[in-house]
Formats: C-alpha cells, structure tokens, sequence
C-alpha cells in the first residue's frame, strides 16, 4: 500500500528525515513513536503534499503510484487522509457543508446529511458536531472527533493520524479510538503518531517504530511501545 524507501527531507537545509524508510500493508496498523523534533509530524506533512518540505531523495509510492509526483489534492483523491495535530477553524461553514463540499459527493444534500448523520450515530459522536461552525468553539475532544467524522466520510485508503491523543482526556480518547477502530478494514492501512504508549491500548498496532533524528532506529510488536513508555527513549534505544 505504502512504501517508503530511503526518504531524505530538509526544510532551509536541515535535514529533518534522513533516509527513512518504511511500508505498510492493507489491513496494517504501524505506530510511530519518538520524542519531539523526531521528524514524525514532517513525515505526515511530506506524504500528505505540504509544500513546504523539500524532499532530496528517496522515494515514496502510494498503491503502486509515485506519490511525490502528485499535487495535494490528487494525493487526497487517491485514498490518503491526515488527521491534524490541531485542526483549523472556519467559523461560519458548517461540518456538514464542509464535509459534501470536500466529498464531492454525487448525493443530494438532504440524501449526503441522511448518510452523515448515520456516520455520526454509528460512531457514537453527537449529531451537534455535524450543525455547528467547523471546529469553532469545539474542546480538545471534539475537534478530534470532527477529524474522525471526516475520515469516515472520505472513506480513505490509508490515513495518518497525528498526535490525535493530544490534549484528550481518557474518556474523550476512548471514544476517538473507538471511532478509529470502527473504521478500519482488511483494505485500508493506518499510520498513528504518537509520544505516548496510552493510545495504543486502545488502538493496537500491528507493528511500532521509533523515530529518532529523522531515522527509525527500532521497529518491533506493540510491546516496543511498552518499553518506551517504561525506560523512555534514551534507556529504551541504548
């Protein structure tokens, strides 16, 4: 699905991924963990088109298409999905409007709410999120909810969710990772960013690698994420 061979990236002539390597299958849930400045959000930028990276060398494809070669929206029409650390607000655009306008949907609207408001019921979210100014006043644990709503109406191929633990309390984490699990499938891969060990009680990963430097140093089971969080990263890495 995702194959990621000797990727190098600099913004301003620092390096910030150097040689990375990396490749998740359909079905797969990977894990990267590291400590801050690792490069685990830039990767996230790079394959998601943000312009403001420079990659240097190394490729990256994406079901067997050179995913650098793409512009941002043809990566997002291809299946891929980033889920943001902090989401924006649009005061004034409705999630839903936001949702059919980005889904390009060929449903009436009346029809394309029907499905949403389905999603959101499925999920176990509050239907509110759907009517209200996309992430405008939302806490911490709703605007991440509204990530996960998006994601199940893009329905994507492979999505990266990026430190979408930050700043959640245990039940309002619970309810986004059950909302992840829900959607996944034996089709679709899953690339999770994280620092800490606590999402993936909930959200188990099929393989854990630690970012150091712009490098994966160690990849391991889920047990490698126990490690971590018992030793830290300098004792757990030497």
């Amino acid at each position: 699905m995702l194959k990621i061979d000797q990727l190098k990236v600099v913004i301003e002539e620092k390096v910030i991924i150097n040689g990375l390597s990396l490749e998740i299958k359909p079905g797969q849930i990977h894990a990267i963990m590291g400590p801050n400045g690792a490069g685990k959000s830039t990767l996230a930028r790079v394959l998601a088109g943000d312009p403001t990276y420079e990659v240097i060398s190394g490729s990256v494809t994406f079901n067997g298409e050179d995913l650098l070669e793409m512009d941002i929206e043809d990566r997002a029409r291809s299946g891929l999905f980033l889920s943001f650390q902090y989401p924006v607000e649009i005061p004034g655009v409705s999630t839903l409007d936001f949702l059919y306008a980005a889904s390009k949907s060929e449903l009436t609207k009346e029809a394309f709410e029907e499905k949403m408001l389905k999603i959101v019921s499925d999920l176990g979210f509050k239907k509110e999120l759907l009517t209200r100014d996309l992430n405008t006043g939302f806490s911490g644990g709703e605007k991440k909810q509204n990530e996960i709503i998006q994601m199940a109406a893009l329905n994507p191929k492979l999505a990266l969710l990026d430190e979408t633990d930050s700043g959640l309390d245990i039940d309002a984490l619970r309810t986004v990772a059950k909302g992840v699990n829900q959607l996944m499938s034996e089709e679709k891969g899953l690339l999770v960013i994280t620092h800490y060990q606590r999402l993936l009680d909930y959200i188990v990963p099929d393989v854990v690698h630690v970012m150091v430097d712009g490098e994966i140093r160690e990849s391991g089971g889920p047990e490698l994420a126990l490690k971590l969080e018992e030793k830290g990263y300098t004792h757990a890495l030497s």
